[in-house]
C-alpha cells in the first residue's frame, strides 16, 4: 500500500445531516492540496439514519470508510478504533456536527511534518457556544493546564493533529478523549503546541455533551494524573503511604510501651488508666493495619500490572471500505 500523508478520524453520534457536507468538504480539501489521504468514520451507536450516510458516502468516494459500534461506547472507544487502523503519516481527528473546519487541514499536517511537533491541538479562541459552556470550559482548561503542565488553552477540542508514531503509542480508553495530550505528554511525546482554529456554530441537530462532562472532567484528571504516574510503579505510591502509616503506629507503639515502663518501674505507680482504654492505642493500631494493607495493595497492583493486558470492551457490527489487512486491528 502507497503511504497515506494523512488519517482523518470523526467520531460520530446522530449526525445523519451532517455527514454529507462534512465528507464532500473533506475530499475538496485533499484534492486541491494534493494529499493522499483515508477518512474513518465511526458510527458510535447513532439511532438515525448517519450510517446509511456513511454507507453513501463510501460508495461516492472510496477513500471514505465506516466503523459502526452496536452501541454508544463514547467518543474514546471511536477514536481509539480510529487510531489502531490509521495508516497515514499525519492523523487528525475532528468532530461530525461542522463546527470544526476541514480546511485547517493542510496547515496541521504542515505543523506536524515540518515543524516537527507530536501533537497540535485546535483552540477555539473565539467560541461560538453559549457563556454557559465557555465560562466553565475556562475553568475547566485552566485547572487542567495548571495541573499537567501542559500550556494548552483548550484541551477538549476535537481537531487536533498527531504524528502517527503518537497514536500508535498511547491508549485512549473510558473518557479520557479529553486528556490525550496528557497521555501523550507522560508517554514521552512533550512536543505539543496548539493553532488556533475557526469555530463555527452548528448547522445541524445539538450538542450531545452536558455540564455534567466538566463534573466528570475533573474526576478523569485526578485519575489520568494518577495512572500516568503510577501505572508502572504502583508499589512507589501504596509503598510510601505504608511506609509513612506504619511508622506513624509503630512509633505511637513505642509511645505507649515507654509510658507503661515508665511508670511501673520509675513512678512505681500503676498507670492510671489500662493501655486500651486510651485513645493512642487505637491510632496506632490502625495506623499499623492501614500501613500493612497499604503494601499488601502495592503488592498485588504489582503483579497485576505484570500480568495485565489491553483488551477491547467494545463491539464492533459493521464495516464499510476496510481491506481485509486492517480487520485485524479492531478484531
Amino acid at each position: 500500500m502507497t503511504n497515506l500523508q494523512i488519517s482523518v478520524i470523526i467520531p460520530a453520534k446522530d449526525e445523519e445531516e451532517s455527514i454529507p457536507e462534512l465528507c464532500s468538504w473533506i475530499s475538496r480539501v485533499m484534492q486541491t492540496h494534493g494529499f493522499s489521504y483515508e477518512v474513518f468514520l465511526i458510527d458510535d451507536g447513532s439511532s438515525d439514519g448517519t450510517w446509511d450516510q456513511i454507507v453513501e458516502a463510501n460508495k461516492i468516494n472510496e477513500r471514505i470508510k465506516g466503523i459502526r459500534f452496536n452501541r454508544n461506547f463514547g467518543k474514546s472507544a471511536a477514536l481509539q478504533t480510529g487510531f489502531r487502523l490509521a495508516q497515514g503519516e499525519v492523523v487528525i481527528t475532528m468532530d461530525a456536527d461542522l463546527q470544526d473546519s476541514p480546511d485547517e487541514i493542510p496547515d496541521l499536517y504542515r505543523m506536524i511534518k515540518e515543524q516537527k511537533f507530536h501533537l497540535v491541538s485546535g483552540w477555539k479562541k473565539k467560541r461560538n457556544d453559549p457563556i454557559s459552556k465557555t465560562i466553565p470550559s475556562k475553568f475547566f482548561n485552566g485547572v487542567t493546564s495548571r495541573i499537567s503542565g501542559i500550556k494548552l488553552h483548550d484541551f477538549n477540542c476535537g481537531l487536533k493533529a498527531y504524528d502517527k508514531t503518537v497514536i500508535k503509542n498511547i491508549n485512549v480508553y473510558g473518557e479520557m478523549h479529553r486528556y490525550i495530550p496528557v497521555i501523550a505528554k507522560w508517554a514521552g511525546f512533550t512536543r505539543i503546541t496548539e493553532k488556533v482554529v475557526e469555530h463555527r456554530a452548528r448547522k445541524y441537530g445539538y450538542t450531545k455533551f452536558g455540564l455534567e462532562r466538566f463534573i466528570n472532567g475533573f474526576l478523569d484528571l485526578l485519575s489520568i494524573t494518577f495512572v500516568s504516574k503510577f501505572r508502572q510503579k504502583p508499589m512507589h505510591f501504596f509503598g510510601t503511604w505504608g511506609t509513612i502509616s506504619f511508622l506513624v503506629g509503630f512509633v505511637l507503639t513505642i509511645k505507649i510501651f515507654v509510658d507503661k515502663m515508665y511508670s511501673l518501674y520509675i513512678d512505681k505507680l500503676p498507670m492510671k488508666r489500662d493501655i486500651t482504654d486510651q485513645p493512642i492505642f487505637y491510632l496506632a493500631l490502625v495506623a499499623v493495619i492501614i500501613g500493612v494493607q497499604l503494601f499488601v495493595t502495592g503488592f498485588l497492583a504489582e503483579m497485576f500490572t505484570l500480568q495485565s493486558q489491553s483488551k477491547r470492551d467494545y463491539l464492533v457490527i459493521e464495516k464499510v471500505g476496510i481491506e481485509q489487512e486492517r480487520e485485524k486491528s479492531i478484531a
